[in-house]
């Protein structure tokens, strides 16, 4: 059904696509504070009886959110910073009283009180807007001041329980960010052998430029990844899913280290085609196999039932492109020996080497057993 569902998005025009992916990734976690919003209001006004407990939605909203990492944080930072603010706010209000200038005071007292407890963003600000809550709306010792403390509690606990309760897939959302990067390695791969074959520095460019763009890919693949591993951590349902959860975590600093590696492969392409010499055949053909073996491992990521192959299956397809770079590499080295190759050629092959173990590594195997597939001492 899922495998279904992704043709037809796919059939959409690609600007419409993303936007269908981006809503349907983004369905559980508004779902999630749609439900602890309600919720958190009718602790607050029905159980609580407070008057106006407009804050127990809010803060459960805000610590929810559509981010999924560090949702546990974001609760207590903002829990600290109501404190921080409303027992600040009192305290100087009743000492300087009310004004404009008195107003400024505050919010520095208590925006610097919360920057010496931790100077999270989120408790700083919440410091800073609930001490001038008290010190325009609320006159000191007010009750309805504690009130809103005690919502921000409320909220921010019953967004914690939804978070953990609420089903939602933890390894969705990393499994595709690691899949999407894996799919634009794939493209790149593909567009540098072109290049290459073609002799054209414009390509190379293109593609080294294009390369230079994924960082937001990498970061969000990251904090997606600590996101799965955190509510494999507080959600019961998940707590049999965290060796999973670790597995897919593992592959997110060979991923980046894999792009980086890409990066500096097109620059030495690059200053290749710049100076006018032409790629060895042994090393293009290297370059025109990786587009498989990430291809490969995009389907081992996603992990869709009947169409990806399982990690073993992945890593020996993958050792069959790893034997293409042994006689290149030789190859090379020969040439280069004899006074007839560029050295920067060499430099190529070294990072394209580097590349290969960070695939093999993605597949599941071990640093050591990765290096060992190159023979690299």
């Amino acid at each position: 059904m899922r495998a279904t569902r992704s043709r037809l998005i796919d059939r959409l025009p690609k600007p419409v696509a993303k936007r269908v992916r981006r809503l349907g990734l983004s369905l559980v976690p508004i779902l999630q504070c749609a439900i602890a919003g309600g919720l958190a209001w009718y602790i607050a006004f029905d159980l609580l009886h407070h008057q106006r407990p407009f804050f127990a939605p809010i803060a459960a909203v805000a610590s929810l959110g559509l981010v999924l990492a560090k949702r546990w944080r974001r609760s207590i930072e903002l829990i600290a910073g109501v404190l921080i603010g409303i027992a600040v706010g009192d305290l100087v209000i009743s000492v300087i009283g009310s004004g404009p200038w008195q107003i400024g005071v505050v919010v520095v007292v208590a925006m610097s009180a919360a920057v010496l407890v931790d100077g999270a963003p989120m408790m700083t600000n919440q410091a800073g807007a609930s001490a001038v809550l008290v010190a325009t709306l609320l006159p000191p010792g007010d009750a309805a001041g504690y009130e809103r403390a005690i919502d921000a509690m409320v909220g921010a606990g019953v967004a914690l329980a939804i978070g953990a309760l609420v089903p939602f897939n933890p390894a969705h959302r990393a499994r595709r960010d690691a899949a999407d990067l894996l799919a634009t390695l794939r493209d790149l791969s593909r567009d540098l052998g072109r290049a290459l074959a073609d002799e054209g520095e414009d390509g190379v460019y293109r593609v080294l430029a294009h390369a230079r763009t994924t960082q937001h890919q990498i970061d969000s693949m990251f904090a997606n990844m600590r996101a799965g591993r955190e509510v494999g951590w507080i959600s019961p349902l998940y707590w049999f899913e965290r060796s999973r959860l670790a597995k897919i975590a593992a592959t997110g600093e060979p991923l980046d280290n894999a792009m980086r590696d890409f990066r500096i492969c097109a620059r030495r392409a690059l200053g290749l085609t710049q100076r006018g010499v032409a790629v060895e055949p042994a090393v293009l053909n290297l370059i025109t196999a990786l587009p498989d073996g990430f291809e490969i491992l995009r389907r081992l990521m996603l992990a869709e039932p009947g169409g990806s192959p399982d990690a073993a299956d992945a890593a020996r397809e993958l050792r069959t492109i790893v034997r293409r770079a042994r006689p290149a590499i030789d190859d090379t080295r020969k040439l280069i020996e004899a006074g007839g190759g560029d050295i920067s050629e060499m430099a190529l092959l070294v990072e394209l080497r580097s590349l290969l173990v960070d695939m093999l590594m993605v597949a599941g195997l071990k640093r050591e057993s990765a290096i060992a597939q190159l023979r690299i001492g």
